[in-house]
């Protein structure tokens, strides 16, 4: 065991100077101060903060407008444009029509040559467009969503097929644009 020696200076608490009340007053005032020009500077930190995402949000605001616009305008353009291709390559089916017409002295067989002409002009414009034919030749399975069933007929096919078509269907881009007519065989 260490003793400690007897003439020894003990350990003495540290004890706070005395503060005159004007000096207290003085040093709150300051730490007052301080913490107002800190709030302050916080203050315009933030303000300038508001004001820069208040012009992005009007920037983002403007742009989106702006293309919703665009969009709108390719849109219409699309559509405009999609048609008039369209009708463009009608054209010439409609002048074979016409020339067809302007023969006086065609024969029967002419006529049909040129009939046969002008309707495979047609359809090929048709397909250039994506317009394709639903004819379900001979024994296909009936289809809801591609033909529409006009009747029943006993018929030496398997139930539910395709006896007849009445009316060819036409899809357009994977959609119907009109349903085949056909006549379905009857369970026996």
């Amino acid at each position: 065991m260490s003793q400690t020696p007897h003439n020894a200076p003990a350990a003495q608490p540290q004890q706070d100077v005395p503060v005159s009340p004007e000096e207290a007053l003085a040093a709150e005032a300051a730490n007052e101060a301080d913490a107002l020009s800190a709030l302050t500077q916080e203050l315009a930190t933030l303000k300038a903060q508001n004001v820069d995402l208040a012009d992005q949000f009007l920037r983002a605001k403007a742009e989106a407008e702006n293309a919703r616009r665009r969009a709108e305008e390719e849109v219409s353009k699309a559509r405009k444009f999609a048609v008039e291709s369209f009708a463009e390559s009608l054209l010439a089916v409609a002048d074979s029509l016409e020339a067809g017409l302007a023969v006086q002295e065609a024969t029967s067989a002419q006529l049909r040559e040129g009939s046969e002409a002008t309707l495979k002009q047609l359809k090929s414009a048709l397909e250039r467009h994506k317009v394709l034919e639903i004819n379900p030749i001979g024994a296909a399975k009936f289809d809801p969503h591609q033909h529409q069933a006009i009747s029943m007929v006993p018929a030496d096919q398997e139930a539910n097929t395709v006896v007849t078509v009445l009316q060819k269907g036409y899809l357009i881009a994977d959609r119907i644009l009109r349903p085949a007519l056909v006549t379905v065989a009857a369970p026996k």
